[in-house]
């Protein structure tokens, strides 16, 4: 059985994964990989690999799943099969360039909390009974790993390359999962993406936005257990 190897979000760590860890640590080998610590995607991938085990499949949400596939665009080898939630293969659009200099330059200047409460964190959710459990736990992510890790990962994401080529040769078997109600990565880039990998299975997630794994838990795991399965 191949481990799995798990990639957060942009200012998330463990916790984004918390019900997937619990539910499927006893079946299943998982390796939380951090992707804070390099301002490029590709170094944060070849970061990751040096770590990774030979062979692996792997997981990641949001800017976790832009490393995924230039993970991929590396070591398309070692990968027995990807998941690809929440996220987006295209290169940075202009204007949100822009707007991430902004945030940036706020961060530099010791006013990232106002930024990840004001401007990311109300674009995060769909409405639920633990939007504000969650919406917290964001925040205390975000808080622990702090101003230098948040633009790191804000410089990588300005400047990755687009990866619909990578997708279009991938053979493995590949779960595609969003949350129905995601602004952020809208299911229309997941139905791009189940476009360009042969062997690809597109789950939308209801009554979620960008992050399933806290906001409908158990259908999120299910479908990434099928996944595991599958392998």
């Amino acid at each position: 059985m191949s481990p799995l190897v798990l990639l957060p979000g942009m200012m998330c760590d463990a916790r984004l994964f918390g019900p997937q860890i619990n539910a499927l640590s006893g079946r299943f080998p998982i390796m939380m990989a951090p992707i804070g610590g390099q301002n490029t995607i590709e170094d944060l991938a070849t970061e990751v690999l040096q770590h990774a085990p030979p062979k692996f499949a792997l997981a990641g949400l949001s800017m976790g799943g832009i490393v995924a596939m230039e993970m991929l665009r590396q070591a398309r080898d070692r990968v027995v099969g990807l998941a690809l939630l929440d996220t987006n293969p295209l290169a940075e659009a202009d204007a949100t360039k822009d707007r991430r200099a902004q945030q940036i330059a706020a961060a530099l200047a010791g006013d990232m909390r106002r930024v990840m409460r004001e401007e990311m964190k109300p674009n995060y959710l769909a409405d639920g009974p633990n939007q504000g459990k969650i919406l917290d736990l964001c925040m205390a992510m975000a808080t622990d790993l702090g101003p230098e890790v948040f633009v790191r990962q804000s410089t990588a994401l300005r400047d990755r390359r687009d990866q619909t080529e990578t997708l279009r040769g991938y053979t493995g078997e590949t779960l595609i999962l969003c949350g129905r109600e995601d602004t952020l990565c809208p299911v229309e880039r997941h139905q791009l993406m189940q476009n360009l990998v042969s062997r690809s299975t597109l789950q939308i997630v209801d009554n979620a936005g960008h992050l399933p794994t806290l906001e409908q838990p158990q259908l999120t795991t299910a479908a990434l257990t099928r996944w595991l399965e599958s392998l």
